[in-house]
């Protein structure tokens, strides 16, 4: 609407100077009106063709015709993505064609009029005409040009800071859901080092019950007292890392922003799942700790297998997740025994070493086959994952597997600078 307005306006002020124009060369009047109307059509294709309008300008410059097409022309043509040269090249052949047309024409009118006017007169009209008609739209076109290209990199530059974000955004996402899984399963690697191990010696002492309840009562009184010493200290486990888990104080965080009281984070559930590991396994703040194992090899003995613990090296302190990770390494290892290999006998080697501390807990085969699945104890297949996640989480190396000899043997390199 805004091209055919203009084109409107252009077609009748040219056909306007049609008139003088046949006047001056001499042809009909109707002629130099069509003309003008069609020259002055020509806005009409102005942001399609901008350099055919100027060119048209430059050519009906010398019927003095076409001032509106001129300025919409070479601001047009200054506005939009034409090379800087051609806008250069032809403002300044629009420059030079006003200032001789116009030249001419004062020349020519003081002539007419026979003014007497000063030699400084007409070349200032001529200069000052031209550059009123031609400097003000080409500077207006080359301010709006840089404008839009500002606003477009402006806006270029926020798409990409929006893509920006939302990839972060995802993989924001991403890392939270990674570190939910993670927390996920080091709560279930918890839980399962407090209560597998006593569960497990528990399950073995109440099958030795029922074998010798009538042979040996003295011992069927012994074993159910050990049963009921495990199964009150499994309780008292499970009890507190649930009631730790439940809290929503000390080391939970108290939900915030509207949460329901039980929606607590799982970083926080995982930190009170290995806090509350620690406590039950008798280590205190740090966990249990490598001068507990004769009391942890202690109970497989109370429960009816034979186990030897060697120790090659010169012991000494090591980092809280160090002495941990080899104290679960060993404990599940026993409960492996209590599960597949019920009354085999068992070896337990500890080697400490420059820069590391290895562990290698080794059983022969159970002297009666099928002794291991006698007790009925339930394997979820997690107790080997655990151990290799928690050996691999501190750089260390961990191997797993059945002996030539029929029995099973686990073993890990822990560093230990």
């Amino acid at each position: 609407m805004l091209d055919g307005s203009l084109a409107l306006v252009s077609a009748v002020e040219c056909g306007l100077e049609g008139v003088p124009f046949a006047r001056d060369a001499g042809i009909p009047t109707a002629v130099g009106v069509v003309f003008g109307v069609l020259a002055g059509s020509v806005l009409l294709v102005r942001r399609r063709w901008p350099i055919a309008v100027v060119l048209m300008v430059i050519a009906v410059m010398p019927a003095q015709m076409g001032y509106l097409m001129g300025l919409v022309g070479l601001y047009t043509l200054a506005a939009y993505e034409v090379p800087r040269r051609v806008v250069a090249a032809l403002a300044g052949m629009s420059l030079l064609g006003t200032m001789i047309v116009t030249f001419v024409r004062v020349q020519q009118d003081a002539a007419r009029a026979d003014l007497t006017l000063g030699n400084w007169f007409v070349p200032f009209a001529a200069v000052t005409t031209s550059l009123g008609l031609t400097a003000p739209p080409v500077l207006l076109g080359l301010y709006v040009r840089a404008r839009r290209r500002l606003m477009e990199s402006l806006r270029e530059r926020a798409d990409s800071l929006e893509r920006e974000l939302q990839l972060l955004a995802e993989r924001a996402e991403e890392r939270a859901e990674w570190a939910r899984r993670e927390e996920r399963t080091r709560i279930a690697r918890e839980m399962h080092d407090v209560v597998a191990h006593r569960v497990s010696l528990m399950v073995v002492h109440a099958a030795a019950l029922q074998a010798v309840a009538r042979k040996d009562p003295e011992k069927a009184v012994k074993n159910a007292a050990l049963v009921g010493d495990m199964g009150r200290q499994a309780l008292a486990e499970l009890r507190e890392m649930l009631g730790v888990l439940r809290s929503t104080e000390g080391q939970v965080p108290a939900p915030r922003g509207g949460k329901d009281e039980g929606d607590v984070p799982l970083a926080a559930v995982g930190a009170a799942a290995a806090a509350a590991a620690s406590r039950a396994a008798g280590g205190g703040a740090e966990g249990p700790c490598l001068s507990e194992l004769d009391e942890l090899i202690g109970q497989s003995v109370a429960a009816g297998t034979t186990v030897e613990l060697s120790v090659e090296g010169e012991a000494r302190s090591y980092a809280p997740e160090v002495e941990q990770t080899a104290y679960r390494v060993v404990q599940e290892a026993l409960t492996n025994v209590h599960k597949h290999a019920a009354g085999a006998k068992t070896y337990v080697r500890l080697a400490h070493r420059a820069s590391e501390i290895a562990v290698q807990v080794e059983n022969e085969p159970p002297s009666v086959p099928g002794a291991g699945s006698a007790a009925g104890l339930p394997s979820g297949g997690n107790g080997l994952v655990g151990m290799r996640e928690r050996v691999v989480a501190l750089g260390g190396v961990f191997v797993s597997g059945p002996t030539e000899a029929g029995g099973f043997r686990v073993s890990a390199v822990i560093p230990a600078p």
